[in-house]
């Protein structure tokens, strides 16, 4: 993440902001440019407005964002609120609330994937390659919904997000029950986009060759590999090979873990240079550069955070056969940038 400033102050505001806390502007942030703008009421309707379009509708209507949407946007909404399917049941109050905390982590997914320069269309406009998101609920978080369960998972284009993910009480029941040491809104969309653009490079004779090399065949029996992993845990010694212990369930999941991780590192080295506290941005780096500066890095922030008395902030390790697996999703990063937009699963706003 970058730092922002208003643009009416100069006060430092952030990615989430809607108004400044120094002038008290009402702000919202153009995904074009990437830099805020100052939002005032029409005269004519009392629209909230700015140079470049009207803040979105689902700001305006419900609160959950802060992005302006084009001119004559469809149905009036920002880049990012077109690529929802499906929104949450708000009929529902508690929904609301989870839907703000799963826009926050989407639109900072598609913040990162911007700022790499990657291919994104949404699947409206797009329906042979592009993405969509459904945010569904099942009776563990809603007890009158009409689904008993609904899976977190990529599938045809579209990911489902659970919205009792966005419930930190109801989040943290499923942590303990799976294990995990990490569990967020944002990690599960960083992991699930990695399966969509697996679509786009694994047609690429050289990639996929590597990938077979590094993560196993794609094709063998995926229902057969989860099901195994649930019912007797990760491999033995997952943690030679693997990021995480569900990486090692098959070699879809070992790369969607991956190339959640990729992100992870990416937006935070980012955050870290525009902050002062590394020397440079990782795209100005080498990636033998970025990992070194994130080795050292995260091992600071995790004693910030013990001496806190909070977990550590990214609790694992990347040991030399993950590391050359991110640096393999920073070839097929590489890769997605050169691809033709017209033709790519994705494109990024002009």
């Amino acid at each position: 993440m970058i730092r922002f400033t208003c643009p009416c102050c100069g006060a430092e505001i952030f990615f989430d902001s809607r108004s400044c806390g120094s002038c008290k502007s009402l702000l919202a942030f153009d995904p074009r440019t990437l830099k805020f703008e100052q939002l005032q009421k029409t005269s004519a309707s009392g629209t909230l407005a700015a140079s470049s379009g009207n803040l979105c509708q689902n700001g305006t209507n419900y609160g959950v964002c802060n992005w302006l949407a084009e001119s004559g946007a469809q149905e009036g909404l920002c880049y990012g609120c077109q690529f929802n399917r499906t929104i949450p049941n708000l009929s529902r109050g508690e929904n609301l609330e989870r839907w703000h905390t799963i826009e926050a982590g989407k639109k900072r997914l598609l913040f990162s994937i911007i700022r790499l320069g990657l291919p994104l269309n949404n699947g409206w406009e797009h329906p042979n390659g592009g993405l969509l998101f459904d945010f569904l609920e099942d009776t563990r978080s809603s007890p009158s919904a009409e689904s008993f369960f609904e899976t977190t998972g990529f599938l045809d284009g579209v990911i489902t997000l659970n919205v009792l993910e966005a419930d930190p009480a109801l989040r943290f029941v499923e942590q303990k029950a799976a294990n995990e040491v990490y569990r967020t809104v944002l990690g599960h969309l960083r992991h699930e986009i990695g399966h969509y653009f697996f679509t786009s490079f694994c047609e690429e004779e050289g990639l996929k060759k590597r990938f077979d090399a590094l993560f196993g065949d794609n094709a063998s029996d995926y229902s057969s590999a989860l099901d195994h992993f649930y019912a007797h845990g990760p491999k033995e010694r997952w943690e030679d090979d693997h990021i995480t212990p569900y990486a090692s369930a098959h070699p879809s999941e070992d790369w969607a873990e991956t190339w959640g991780h990729y992100l992870h590192i990416h937006d935070t080295l980012e955050t870290a240079a525009s902050f002062g506290l590394i020397d440079a941005q990782p795209q100005l780096l080498g990636f033998d550069q970025r990992i070194d500066r994130w080795r050292a890095l995260s091992v600071g922030f995790n004693e910030l955070n013990r001496s806190m008395g909070l977990a550590d902030a990214y609790p694992f390790v990347i040991n030399p056969k993950v590391e050359e697996k991110l640096g393999f999703a920073a070839e097929v990063a590489k890769f997605l940038k050169t691809m033709d937009p017209s033709s790519a699963a994705a494109q990024p706003p002009s």
